[in-house]
């Protein structure tokens, strides 16, 4: 392995590392506790929430694939390439299954929350697990795949 190939595989598991480290505090610590809110108070934090996680992730999301590419280029070592395809494959499960729950969130008034507005939210957090699942097979590989042995 290259020293550029090491480099940016690192690159790589770190950045899915931090990845899966932001979709697991969503999943066992802000999804949780918004859940305990009121419909309105739910939905509006929520709302915000969103739109900040997918500022962050959505990128982070492609520049592991990108850095996983760059260090399977390098090294040819099939493994960089799969922990990329494994961080891209967040962007279809995205588009997929989240974004049709997103958008019926997003079109629903404060005023119009209800306890199906809970159901909703709470089975979007189900959704977004496969996200974290997603980052923590990518982390996985990449540290498998710089294994020295």
């Amino acid at each position: 392995m290259t020293a550029m190939s090491a480099l940016g595989g690192l690159l790589a598991l770190t950045v899915a590392a931090v990845f899966t480290g932001a979709a697991f505090y969503i999943n066992v610590a802000e999804q949780p506790a918004r859940l305990r809110l009121d419909p309105i108070a739910l939905l509006t934090e929520w709302k915000s929430a969103y739109k900040r996680g997918f500022l962050m992730q959505a990128p982070l999301a492609l520049a592991a694939f990108v850095l996983g590419g760059f260090a399977w280029w390098e090294s040819r070592q099939w493994l960089f390439l799969a922990g990329g395809i494994i961080m891209l494959a967040n962007w279809p499960w995205t588009a997929l299954a989240i974004v049709p729950v997103n958008n019926r969130l997003m079109k629903t008034g404060p005023e119009a929350a209800n306890e199906d507005t809970h159901a909703l939210i709470r089975h979007w957090g189900v959704l977004h697990f496969v996200r974290t699942l997603l980052g923590a097979g990518a982390t996985v590989v990449f540290l498998i795949a710089l294994d020295p042995r």
